[in-house]
């Protein structure tokens, strides 16, 4: 499943990355592999999501949320 379907309030846990040239900054935001995650907010309109990751809220387009496989929990 992709981190952009998940729905809010789901926790997930990060499984890998589908485009690589985009792994490289998303773990560097501290988007890691086994990684749990837990979907805050959704902006309206097709907006960035707002998750929770390692202690801190961070946002995420949707086009970079795509890339993103996670393990629902």
């Amino acid at each position: 499943m992709k981190l952009s379907d998940l729905r809010l309030g789901q926790k997930a846990s990060i499984v890998d990355f589908s485009k690589s040239e985009i792994s490289i900054k998303l773990m560097e935001m501290g988007l890691i592999p086994g990684e749990v995650i837990y979907i805050e907010k959704f902006a309206p309109f097709g907006g960035p999501i707002s998750i929770a990751v390692a202690g801190y809220s961070l946002s995420l387009r949707l086009n970079e949320a795509e890339h993103i496989s996670v393990e629902v929990l």
